[in-house]
């Protein structure tokens, strides 16, 4: 069966702190950051060679903190080809909440951060995108990594993009109303979801799954 391994990016230090990191700056990980990106790759290279996977993609996020998690994950997984980079994966736009924590959100905007909590698939931030709009540029691209599963069963992909961009597709396949998919479905920072193709339908085996303490690092 076709594998596809969703994965968000490792620590940074604005995840540390709790602040929105969209678009408008590109730091990379955090020390701790690459030490998890490395532990998440010996995770997914593990469970690929259980599956015993022929060709592998990776496709990532063009940000930093994307790159340098799906370079630890190409190592790892000692994949053949470059990791893929599309744009349409990037991170929610958070216009004027860039690098705001949610408080200090709730306080700048209080009305508009109020609905944009109640239903965040229709409600844009402010001068910035909704998960709507990030679903419009992200999911053609993991349609067709989809389609590209299905049609060979030896086949599998590895994911590495952002929070809005993961939570919107798992809570997509699973067929939940899309303006829960904050309420419903985390990931962490370099957590993986495995979702595998070759029946009628796609099938969710694994949701925010942590790479073991004990995997390696560098």
């Amino acid at each position: 069966m076709g594998s596809l391994f969703l994965v968000r990016h490792a620590t940074t230090a604005a995840s540390k702190a709790g602040q929105n990191l969209g678009q408008r700056a590109d730091p990379g990980l955090a020390a701790e950051g690459e030490i998890l990106a490395a532990r998440t790759g010996a995770a997914i290279g593990a469970e690929l060679a259980a599956l015993t996977h022929g060709v592998v993609r990776i496709v990532s996020s063009p940000a930093l903190r994307c790159r340098e998690t799906a370079a630890a994950i190409a190592v790892a997984v000692a994949a053949a080809a470059e990791v893929e980079l599309d744009a349409a994966l990037r991170e929610l736009d958070y216009g004027a909440w860039e690098g705001l924590t949610p408080e200090e959100c709730a306080t700048r905007d209080p009305a508009l951060r109020a609905r944009w909590k109640s239903d965040p698939y229709l409600t844009s931030a402010p001068d910035g995108e909704s998960g709507r709009d990030v679903a419009r540029r992200a999911f053609p691209v993991l349609d067709a990594l989809d389609a590209w599963l299905t049609a060979d069963r030896s086949r599998g992909a590895v994911v590495v993009s952002h929070n809005h961009v993961l939570r919107l597709r798992l809570t997509a396949t699973l067929g939940l109303p899309l303006r829960d998919y904050r309420r419903l479905v985390v990931t962490d920072p370099g957590a993986y979801s495995l979702i595998t193709f070759g029946g009628q339908r796609p099938v969710v085996r694994r949701i925010n799954a942590a790479p073991p303490e004990g995997a390696p690092g560098p």
